[in-house]
């Protein structure tokens, strides 16, 4: 059974991971990585760091939860047009509720500098995007198993609690 949902569904019994990134190619590798990783996931996209805190915060046309769930985990990447991922990691982590969110930047740089920073903020992993699809099924089922199935992670809360998510 494909657990895999498009971005308008909202599956039974799926983890959300949101993914920020602007590069369109390395979207639609890593939703084709997830289709054939076997981890039931639902998966939603934003296109950059100001995107990803309108989502988070409920803004916008993500005012609805049932079509913007909160996510179980974040893929970020770093270098993105508006709002970059570091700043946009900085602003989840320094809010009180979405910094138990677990984000993972996932992005091209293996710049010591951008990954001592990433951690500094807050990030959960640091990972670098692999070459080949292949290799990205293989980072991406790793990463979906650890943060989906094996960590415990705090309780959701209901989409109506904490009543700040907006702030």
């Amino acid at each position: 059974m494909n657990h895999f949902s498009r971005e308008t569904e909202m599956p039974t019994n799926c983890s959300v991971i949101l993914i920020a990134d602007d590069d369109e190619d390395d979207l639609l590798l890593m939703r084709d990585a997830f289709a054939v990783s076997g981890i039931p996931l639902d998966l939603r996209t934003v296109s950059d760091g100001e995107e990803l805190l309108e989502y988070l915060f409920r803004r916008s046309k993500y005012e609805d939860p049932f079509l913007s769930p909160e996510p179980t985990l974040i893929l970020l990447d770093l270098n993105m047009p508006r709002k970059n991922g570091r700043e946009a990691l900085a602003e989840i982590k320094a809010h009180r509720i979405l910094r138990q969110i677990p984000v993972v930047v996932l992005t091209t740089s293996k710049e010591t500098l951008d990954i001592q920073q990433c951690y500094e903020l807050g990030a959960s992993s640091y990972v670098t995007k692999p070459n080949g699809f292949d290799s990205l099924v293989d980072v991406l089922k790793t990463i979906g198993k650890y943060w989906l199935e094996t960590v415990e992670l705090p309780s959701r809360r209901p989409p109506d609690a904490g009543g700040d998510r907006h702030l």
